[in-house]
C-alpha cells in the first residue's frame, strides 16, 4: 500500500511539474487568435493591433483567425471546445458573450463555466448614427421622426441578438418607438450596407464606427457612454437626450478555454495590460475612440457576469425572440 501511495504521490509531482514546465516554456508555437466575427469590425481591429505586439514581444506568430456566424457563437463554440494549453484564444465583444444565454435556447457552451477570463482589452462606446440623409441632428429629433413614421427607419445590427441589436432594443423600448430590425453578419457588412443607405440608424462601436463619420458617410446623433466623450465633446450622450442611466457599448476581451493554467492566463494578462499601457497604444485607442478598461483577470470574469444579468432583464422586459 505504501510504496503505491508513493507512486501516486510521485506521478502527481510528476504531472504537477510537468505542467509547469510547459507554462513556464509557453508559448513555444504560434498562438491563434480566432474572432467571431467578419474583418473589419471592433475585434478585428483590436485583436490585430494586440496581436502584433505580442509577436513582437514573445517571439512567436499570434494568428488572427475570423470564425463568423451566429453573432460570434459558432467562433465562440470552437474556442470552447479548444484544448486549453494557452494556443487558442478568442478576442470578441464580451457583451455578445454575456447576451448569449438571453437569445439562444440551445446555445452549445456556457459563457461563463466553458472559459477563464484574461484580460479587457477595451471599452469602445457605441455611436447612435444615421445616414446622412436622414432628416435628424440629435437623439431627440431622431425618435420625434420615428413616432411620426413607425417602421419607417431600418436599424441594422451585427448580428441578432448581438450586443448593438440589444442596444436599439433598449432604446426602442425606452423611447416608445417601433423600427424595423435588419440582421448581418457582422458590423463592417452592417456599415458599409448604412454607408449605401439600405439601411438608416444603428449602434456600433466607436472604434469601427468613427471612421465613417469623420469622411461624412455618416451622422453621428448621440454615444452611449456615461459621460460625454473627450474626443467628441459637442456629441450628446444618449442619458443627456431623455434616458437617464443608458450605458452601452462594445466591450472586447480576451478569453480561453477552461481550464487554460493560470501560469498562462497570467502571462497573457500582464503582457497585454503592458502593450496597452504604451503610448503608442493609448494614442491609438484614444484617436480611434476607445479606452483601456484595466482589470484583473477575476474582475473580469465578474463582469461577465454582470453583463449577463444587466441583458437578460432587458431581454426578458422586451419580450424579443431570436431564434
Amino acid at each position: 500500500m505504501k510504496q503505491l501511495v508513493k507512486a501516486l504521490v510521485a506521478g502527481t509531482v510528476l504531472a504537477t511539474a510537468s505542467t509547469l514546465a510547459a507554462a513556464q516554456a509557453w508559448p513555444a508555437k504560434p498562438i491563434k487568435f480566432v474572432v467571431p466575427y467578419p474583418p473589419g469590425g471592433t475585434s478585428d481591429i483590436l485583436a490585430r493591433a494586440v496581436g502584433q505586439k505580442l509577436q513582437e514581444k514573445w517571439g512567436q506568430p499570434v494568428v488572427v483567425e475570423n470564425k463568423p456566424g451566429a453573432t460570434g457563437n459558432i467562433g465562440a463554440d470552437y474556442v470552447a471546445k479548444s484544448a486549453p494549453d494557452g494556443y487558442t484564444m478568442m478576442l470578441a465583444d464580451i457583451g455578445s458573450l454575456a447576451i448569449a444565454p438571453s437569445v439562444v435556447t440551445t446555445l452549445p457552451f456556457d459563457p461563463v463555466k466553458d472559459f477563464t477570463p484574461v484580460v479587457m482589452v477595451a471599452y469602445s462606446p457605441h455611436l447612435l448614427v444615421v445616414h446622412p440623409s436622414v432628416p435628424a441632428k440629435d437623439a431627440k429629433e431622431l425618435v420625434a421622426l420615428a413616432k411620426a413614421k413607425p417602421d419607417s427607419l431600418n436599424f441594422a445590427v451585427s448580428g441578432l441578438g448581438g450586443a448593438n441589436h440589444l442596444a436599439g432594443i433598449e432604446f426602442e423600448q425606452r423611447a416608445k418607438i417601433k423600427w424595423s430590425y435588419i440582421p448581418y453578419k457582422g458590423g463592417s457588412q452592417a456599415l458599409t450596407d448604412m454607408v449605401g443607405g439600405q439601411a438608416q440608424v444603428m449602434f456600433n462601436g466607436m472604434l469601427a464606427t468613427y471612421p465613417f463619420v469623420k469622411e461624412g458617410k455618416l451622422k453621428v446623433l448621440a454615444i452611449s457612454s456615461a459621460k460625454r466623450w473627450p474626443t467628441l465633446p459637442d456629441v450628446h450622450t444618449v442619458a443627456e437626450s431623455g434616458m437617464p442611466g443608458f450605458e452601452t457599448g462594445s466591450y472586447q476581451g480576451i478569453v480561453a478555454p477552461a481550464k487554460t493554467p493560470a501560469d498562462i492566463v497570467k502571462k497573457t494578462h500582464d503582457a497585454v495590460m503592458e502593450i496597452l499601457a504604451t503610448p503608442e497604444m493609448k494614442d491609438r485607442l484614444d484617436k480611434a475612440g476607445a479606452e483601456v478598461r484595466a482589470m484583473s483577470s477575476e474582475q473580469f470574469g465578474a463582469f461577465i457576469r454582470t453583463e449577463r444579468d444587466k441583458w437578460a432583464k432587458v431581454v426578458k422586459e422586451s419580450g424579443a425572440k431570436f431564434d
